[in-house]
């Protein structure tokens, strides 16, 4: 081994950026790699992070850039809590050798301790190159690990300045995830539990003592193995010996492997759990720069999904499963959206998520574990040129528990969570180890007939098999766009029958506006549970599939084994009679009194009873969870009606429902109440919630403010068309400070102008200059008009003004949240307007329980609401500038 002081003048004398590491090492006592010899180029830039006991135990990550690591001692380790700022210590560069290096560094030594291969994988710049990044003190990057994945930044300290006043350079930084999807509130430094090297499977004490396999090359690693992405380990993790296994022929084909249904996630370690998508289980099959996509009954749609075909050519032989999905713009699955891009043949945005290899490299991985397939399925699309694209992504897993992870799921209005045992084959057909888990009931039926009224599609009339038998399983009677129901009748047309298909008691009678269909056509819908006859209650089309023949179309039952409360209504195949579910059941709460008026006046003359104001929710909650979710909500009951006895709600209350969140923030022991999810709203309505107030927070951030609120309160004697004249003109004066701002009505005589604002990532405005710049703007606006406006609350200065309240944005204040119903006459409710609906022949008084449902499902207002956010500051500076 060459000398430590040969290494040093060898690598001093081709200007080498190595040299401090050599310095500091001794190459006769240490076994840390020297740096002198070459690593072979990879298609991304590697990173690799090791778990250092040294004098302080900590982590050390690297980066590779210009052929060295960048490097940097994290003190705590990572978080995957975007809250945490963990201490990272930049110290010098090192080989890349390195990546590579898993042993322990002689005592005497520098740095003299243990050293694990923690964690491993690809890295990417963002936004700017990596030495933009690195002198600009602001470092964005994106890490495709076994363990890490999602964006993150480090952030260079502020210099310190010594005895003269003269600025030290410090090598400290803060090591910060960014939110995103891997991103994980609370508990985010729970992944350092993980404990054994991604490289061997050893834990630390086994490294110390040197005991077990050797790691598996990575930096170095030139084998068929590694070309494709393929690494093999043992069930424990451990690094399997190589045995060349003669290579298998490619199948054509292979029948998927399927989950059991069933109503709670697994927990345990054994199990990992990802995302259930909304889309096609497709088979991607690549053979000699030629790649191939069939349906899960094995169907050839590769023209079907050309972009995905000729994106999946660099890919080498192999077999994926995954699934093809369209996102919306918030970059969730949305059926309705894959639906439409194959009917009108534009698939090339259509996204391939992989989550299973099944070959590779010549051989059949199916009999390896779980997390064997999946490692080799990253590496195989992180070594692509472009990491595989926007069109082919691997699908990531959570090893949390499995509940918290389909909470989570249905926070996000997501179907639901697959689980899969990490050591478990890949085995055709529904077995144990595959799993899914629903946040709300969905299911695939089989049409036998359409109602329809002047040519319209109004309901369907659908069914599954059981046995010899096709059960009529009730209508789906919403859901329809009219985009879709002009796609769905032609096809209805083809299968129309003279006869019912229907068999058994169940069987619906013939009706004059009814055609009965042959079962042929298979649709996907969503429904809020069976009822005691075993029909689908509120059920709502989704789209039709082509990719499942519809005699394989079955009543689905969970496993009973695993039975929980929640989701409140699981779907079942044999429901008991003696435990029917009524009619008084929304998103799977039971409303009690159902029939008790909360507004007997209410909208258009019509009544509007404690199971109207669920179902209100139920039909609104989708564009109202958003301006709910993340912030503590107060909230106003009326047990007996508006007319009756009402008491505000800020804190939970003894029996609080469990489909509400309860938080706790900084200054006060009592829990909040929370909404994060739609059947929250229904357990609202149970507790005869007629109004909810969200505090003005970020989400999940109450000491930061997510937007601003400015209340327009005209006195008595105030002509509605003077407040309208007063919101355009708050918009004008925002918009000149660089804010968008939107409007609503709220449920009483007045408009409420919102601005969105954008959360600072580090330290910004806080409440007090948030409270502050609303109060400049109210002030300045009464200051020039005092004859309209005042900012005084006291009643007797508001005759003929408008009382500007700014009084909203402080920390704990609320406000009624969009689309909130009013215990007040009429069952008014706030209703984002598009501005040009802001007009002085506006009538606030048509915005009710009754009537706001269908004009916010064709409306456009507020729709750009979350792109719209600014940042608070330089609107602060702006105005304090004009001012």
């Amino acid at each position: 081994m060459a000398s430590s002081r040969a290494v040093t003048r060898a690598m001093a004398g081709k200007g080498s950026r190595l040299a401090a590491y050599a310095t500091k090492r001794n190459f006769t006592k240490t076994t840390e790699p020297s740096g002198a010899d070459d690593v072979a180029p990879a298609p991304a830039l590697r990173f690799v992070i090791q778990k250092h006991d040294a004098t302080r135990p900590h982590y050390d990550l690297r980066l590779e850039l210009d052929g060295v690591f960048k490097s940097w001692a994290v003190t705590r380790g990572p978080s995957l809590d975007p809250h945490d700022k963990r201490l990272a210590v930049e110290v010098e560069d090192h080989p890349l050798e390195y990546g590579d290096f898993e042993g322990v560094i002689p005592e005497g030594q520098y740095g003299g301790g243990t050293v694990q291969l923690w964690d491993r994988g690809f890295w990417t710049p963002e936004e700017m190159t990596a030495e933009e990044g690195l002198r600009s003190g602001e470092l964005k990057f994106t890490l495709q690990g076994e363990r890490l994945h999602g964006s993150w930044v480090l952030v260079r300290m502020k210099h310190d300045r010594n005895a003269r006043g003269k600025a030290v350079r410090r090598t400290n930084w803060l090591l910060i995830k960014h939110r995103d999807a891997a991103a994980r509130e609370a508990d985010g430094g729970a992944i350092l539990a993980e404990g054994r090297s991604v490289a061997s499977g050893r834990t630390m004490a086994a490294i110390g003592a040197r005991k077990g396999p050797a790691p598996t090359p990575f930096m170095t690693a030139g084998s068929a193995d590694a070309k494709a992405g393929v690494v093999r380990h043992s069930r424990h993790g451990r690094a399997a010996k190589r045995r060349k296994a003669p290579e298998a022929s490619l199948p054509d084909f292979i029948e998927p492997q399927l989950c059991r249904l069933v109503q709670r996630a697994p927990s345990g370690a054994a199990w990992v759990h990802e995302i259930k998508f909304d889309g096609y289980r497709v088979q991607l099959r690549v053979e000699g720069g030629r790649a191939v996509l069939r349906t899960r009954k094995g169907l050839d749609w590769t023209d079907k999904f050309s972009a995905i075909a000729d994106a999946a050519r660099a890919l080498p032989t192999a077999i994926l499963d995954g699934e093809i999905v369209a996102l919306d713009s918030n970059g969730a699955p949305d059926f309705a959206a894959l639906q439409a891009a194959l009917a009108d043949d534009e698939t090339d945005d259509l996204v391939f998520f992989a989550f299973d290899l099944l070959f590779a490299a010549g051989e059949d991985l199916r009999p390896r574990t779980l997390s064997d397939r999946k490692a080799a399925l990253q590496r195989m699309l992180t070594s692509l040129p472009d990491g595989g694209g926007a069109l082919l992504r691997y699908v990531d897993h959570f090893a949390t528990g499995g509940e918290a992870v389909l909470r989570s799921a249905c926070r996000l209005s997501l179907e639901g969570i697959v689980s899969k045992r990490l050591d478990a084959p890949y085995r055709s057909g529904r077995g144990d180890a595959w799993t899914k888990a629903k946040c709300r009931a969905g299911h695939e039926v089989v049409i036998g007939g359409w109602a329809s009224e002047a040519g319209e599609l109004r309901s369907l009339l659908v069914g599954v098999h059981r046995g010899k038998q096709f059960v009529y399983v009730g209508r789906v009677g919403t859901g329809f766009t009219q985009l879709a129901a002009e796609r769905v009748l032609p096809r209805l047309r083809t299968v129309a029958s003279a006869t019912s298909p229907f068999t058994g008691k169940s069987a619906p009678r013939r009706e004059t506006n009814v055609t009965w269909a042959r079962p042929e056509l298979v649709a996907e819908i969503e429904f809020t549970g069976w009822t005691g006859a075993g029909m689908v209650r509120q059920a709502a089309f989704k789209g039709l599939r082509e990719d499942k023949p519809a005699a394989d179309v079955e009543a689905e039952a969970p496993a009973r084994e695993t039975t929980l409360a929640w989701p409140a209504t699981p779907a079942r195949s044999k429901p008991a009679a003696r435990t029917p579910v009524a009619d008084n059941v929304v998103m799977g709460v039971p409303i009690s009194h159902p029939g008790k008026m909360m507004w007997p006046d209410g909208g258009g003359g019509a009544l509007v009873s404690k199971l109207d104001l669920a179902r209100y929710y139920e039909a609104v909650g989708q564009w109202m969870i958003r301006h709910l979710r993340g912030r503590p909500c107060s909230i106003r009951r009326a047990p007996d009606g508006y007319g009756g006895d009402q008491f505000f709600q800020r804190h939970a209350m003894p029996g609080t429902s469990n489909l509400l969140e309860l938080v706790t923030v900084p200054g006060d022991r009592k829990p909040y109440l929370q909404i994060d999810r739609l059947e929250g709203l229904a357990a609202m309505a149970q507790v005869a919630a007629l109004e909810l107030h969200p505090w003005n927070c970020a989400p999940g951030r109450p000491n930061v403010p997510g937007r601003l609120v400015f209340d327009l309160d005209p006195g008595p004697d105030v002509d509605f068309a003077m407040v309208v004249e007063a919101a355009r003109e708050m918009r004008d004066r925002l918009d000149a400070v660089g804010l968008v701002s939107f409007c609503k009505t709220t449920g009483g005589k007045g408009l409420h102008v919102v601005t969105p604002l954008a959360a600072p990532r580090q330290r910004g405005p806080d409440w007090p200059q948030a409270k502050g710049f609303a109060r400049l703007i109210c002030t300045q606006m009464a200051n020039e008009r005092p004859d309209r406006f005042v900012t005084k609350m006291a009643k007797a200065q508001r005759a003929g003004r408008i009382f500007l309240d700014y009084l909203r944005n402080d920390r704990m204040s609320t406000a009624v949240a969009p689309l909130s119903p009013r215990a007040r006459p009429g069952a008014t409710v706030s209703m984002p307007l598009r501005w040009t609906q802001v007009r002085a022949r506006l009538d606030p008084g048509r915005f009710t329980v009754r009537t706001a449902p269908a004009l916010i499902a064709r409306s456009t207002a507020w729709r750009d609401y979350e792109d719209a956010s600014r940042p608070l500051a330089p609107a602060i500076a702006r105005l304090s500038k004009a001012g």
